[in-house]
């Protein structure tokens, strides 16, 4: 979305469910401009109290009195009013935060796995707060801005029309260069918040591998990666500010031929005046009506600066949310008694559709099967699982479980019937014991202590200063194999019906990944099990292994059986043995 127009009208849809709380804030807005341009009127009438011969204070009493009792009204209505608008924005922006990442739950993991997740991030948080400030700024002045110019127009129409009718002559000039300006900040303001959300890719890509920049000793490359981003960020912040920064001047200097065109045709009209004509008092108040009409244009000139970076972080926001979701699961099936059957039937997938990677692919699994899956970088091998786990769909062919086809159920029934190890370890801010629970919220403690020994976890969780209530607040509090020890007792809690192992055992020791293969083999018993693994160990207990290669099974069969053919398997294991 490049159109500020279309950012507007959808922000404002938002702000629509608060409707009520608008309406009550205008009201307060108008009270308060209203009473306030009383205020000036009562002040004229003061002034006119004062002559050569003395002071009425029999007549300028009252006036006083009623400007007393004007004043604390006006600041109460002016405290409802920044208080309802604080109460709009932030519920706005609140449910456009909220709407942002539950679509982002419901995005397809093409989408994730193809963007920054720093520019995500940067959507999420740093445009959504400058959308906050935006509305919150943009409310308030807006709300006192329009009551003030209208309200003083009239007071002055009742005043004197001809001059009225030189503040309105010269009003579009301010429209004019406030238009100018706003069309300039607008589109540096948007380029600046695309900058932003690059720079936040590249400082939490660096930093999630600060290790290896550290290895390879490339921290001076990164620094000069991020010191070009970083000038790129300062050039356009620079040129964003210095336009945001012409518009209050500019409409200063025509407020300021306004004040003036005032205050020449009024002292004119009051020389000229009769009596019971255009009185000092009166030119008193039109000078004072004139600074009042013109310091809304200069107030929303200068709020026109957070209004331009809001919509232009509103339509980075709108982007994501226009990106399509998910296909629906209404009217799908709920997968129910799983009874482990899986195969697939010419399935063909690609993730770009130029380069085809998986091809014609035919597989039946039975229930309880030990499924092997190998072959070299690049084959395939994790891509069938996001496929199985329907975290991609087929461009071609169909995949079936327990006979039917895993498009015509729910994704969650599907998902719900699998455990899954991934190589990637996974650990959120919470206890161990909320960790381990992850899948399976009501489980008993009995039943997480005893998944965390079948993982052999217990023993290293049992030494963390609070036990199994220690909280983890960061990775640096545990080693990648501990974490991955937790991932595995997750899935010994649950025990679906189906596993994936993708090489679940990659962070471990020897001597503890054959303790735990001897768990392993009591998990998948009985269980329909899909392992990905490049150790031998691992392999060879399989009941088949799959011999993946450029998206294709070359080969298939139990590992005395693959051996024996001499083949692309037995090539592999020679080469991992010499290895």
């Amino acid at each position: 979305m490049n159109n500020k127009k279309d950012a507007l009208i959808r922000l404002l849809k938002y702000v629509k469910s608060s409707l009520g709380l608008v309406i009550i804030s205008l009201l307060c807005a108008a009270g308060s401009v209203l009473l306030s341009l009383y205020t000036t009127v009562l002040i004229g009438r003061a002034v006119d109290c004062i002559s050569l011969s003395g002071v009425d204070f029999e007549k300028m009493t009252p006036i006083i009195i009623t400007i007393a009792i004007i004043i604390p009204i006006v600041a109460f209505l002016q405290w409802l009013m920044y208080y309802l608008t604080n109460k709009i924005s932030h519920k706005t922006v609140k449910q456009l935060r909220t709407d942002i990442f539950a679509h982002l739950q419901e995005m397809p993991l093409s989408y994730i796995d193809s963007n920054s997740h720093g520019d995500i991030l940067s959507r999420v948080v740093n445009d959504v707060d400058a959308v906050s400030d935006g509305l919150l700024q943009g409310f308030q002045q807006l709300f006192t801005g329009v009551v003030t110019i209208i309200g003083t127009l009239v007071f002055m129409l009742s005043l004197n029309w001809q001059i009225t009718l030189v503040v309105v002559i010269i009003t579009p000039l301010s429209f004019a260069v406030a238009g100018i300006i706003s069309k300039l900040c607008f589109n540096k303001f948007r380029e600046q918040s695309t900058i932003k959300g690059e720079l936040t890719g590249f400082t939490d890509e660096r930093i999630g591998a600060l290790r290896l920049v550290k290895a390879f000793g490339f921290e001076k490359n990164s620094e000069e990666e991020f010191g070009e981003i970083n000038e790129r960020l300062n050039v356009c912040g620079r040129r964003a500010q210095f336009y945001s920064a012409l518009t209050n001047p500019c409409t200063r200097f025509v407020n300021s031929l306004v004040y003036a065109g005032v205050g020449i045709f009024g002292a004119l009209s009051a020389v000229k005046a009769v009596s019971g004509g255009f009185t000092v008092g009166d030119l008193s108040c039109f000078l004072q009506y004139a600074n009042q009409y013109t310091k809304p244009f200069n107030e929303i000139s200068g709020v026109m600066t957070e209004l331009q970076s809001a919509l232009a972080s509103a339509s980075r926001i709108f982007a994501i949310l226009d990106e399509k979701a998910e296909s629906s699961d209404e009217g799908k099936i709920a997968l129910k008694d799983c009874d482990g059957n899986v195969s697939l039937s010419d399935v063909f997938f690609s993730y770009v559709p130029e380069k085809p990677l998986i091809e014609d692919l035919n597989l039946k699994v039975k229930s309880g099967q030990h499924i092997a899956i190998v072959g070299p970088t690049g084959c395939g091998k994790t891509t069938l699982i996001n496929l199985l786990m329907r975290f991609y769909d087929v461009t071609g062919g169909e995949i079936k479980v327990s006979g039917i086809p895993i498009k015509e159920m729910t994704r969650d029934s599907l998902r719900e019937n699998y455990g899954i190890v991934l190589q990637e370890t996974w650990v959120f801010k919470g206890t161990v014991r909320e960790n381990i629970a992850y899948g399976k919220p009501d489980a008993t403690d009995e039943e997480i202590i005893a998944a965390a020994k079948a993982a052999h976890a217990d023993s290293f969780i049992r030494k963390l200063e609070n036990g199994y209530d220690t909280v983890i607040t960061n990775d640096a509090e545990l080693s990648r194999g501990q974490r991955q020890l937790l991932s595995i007792a997750r899935v010994m809690l649950s025990l679906p019906p189906m596993l994936i192992l993708d090489e679940a055992t990659s962070s471990i020791d020897t001597r503890t990944e054959m303790q735990i293969q001897s768990a392993f083999n009591a998990m998948t018993k009985g269980r329909t099990s899909f392992v990905v693994a490049h150790r031998l160990s691992t392999i060879r207990e399989a009941d088949c292994i799959l011999v993946m290669k450029s998206g294709h099974i070359v080969e298939q069969g139990t590992h005395s059986e693959l051996i024996a053919k001499e083949g692309f398997y037995a090539e592999l294991i020679r080469s991992r043995e010499e290895g």
